[in-house]
């Protein structure tokens, strides 16, 4: 992220969730949603906050580089996407709700990246899991795109979710473990500025 130095060491991510794990979320009734908004540490903040959402986790996503670290991650060679995978209960809140958070967080008309960070492996994406979650997905964009709210076109695409890589333990609740720091960043990078511009003076949110 632009203008800060980190100093922790960090350990490697591991990949998807084991057979167990899945089977006990299963058993929970709980789903998956996978977003990519630019900074990490900047998309976890609006989906933990919400009823239903039981927790979220920083990590990398929709590359092709196995177990790739952040160093990899940020160089911009690996494919693949700073995102946040997020697990919910649909019986409390739905993919739509999530949907809408998520737009209302990037800017989706950024084709360099997002904000003060440049590069693919800071772009807007969205995962769908199934089958409902693509058409879902699918239909807020086409009724954004429809509404013609911005003067560029959107360009987030929605792609099927592949292999999460989680992130460095550091990274994971950001803005909880450095709150300084986190919003020190924010600010700097003008996330908010361009959001509000987007979406407040806008009357869309």
């Amino acid at each position: 992220m632009v203008g800060i130095l980190l100093s922790a060491v960090w350990t490697t991510g591991r990949a998807e969730e084991t057979p167990k794990q899945i089977s006990k979320n299963s058993a929970a009734g709980l789903e998956k949603a996978t977003f990519a908004g630019g900074c990490f540490w900047c998309m976890q903040p609006p989906f933990d906050k919400l009823d239903g959402v039981v927790s979220t986790t920083a990590g990398y996503t929709g590359g092709h580089t196995e177990n790739p670290t952040y160093d990899q991650v940020s160089s911009g060679g690996t494919g693949h996407a700073e995102a946040v995978e997020i697990l919910y209960d649909p019986k409390k809140i739905g993919y739509e709700k999530l949907l809408d958070v998520f737009w209302h967080n990037v800017d989706p008309t950024d084709p360099r990246g997002q904000f003060c960070d440049y590069g693919d492996q800071y772009r807007s994406e969205i995962f769908y899991h199934n089958t409902e979650q693509k058409r879902l997905a699918e239909q807020s964009k086409t009724a954004l795109e429809q509404s013609k709210p911005f003067k560029d076109p959107i360009v987030t695409k929605i792609t099927p979710a592949a292999a999460f890589y989680p992130a460095e333990d550091y990274h994971q609740s950001y803005y909880k473990k450095s709150p300084i720091r986190y919003k020190f960043y924010r600010y700097n990078c003008g996330r908010d500025a361009r959001l509000n511009q987007l979406w407040v003076w806008g009357g869309l949110k």
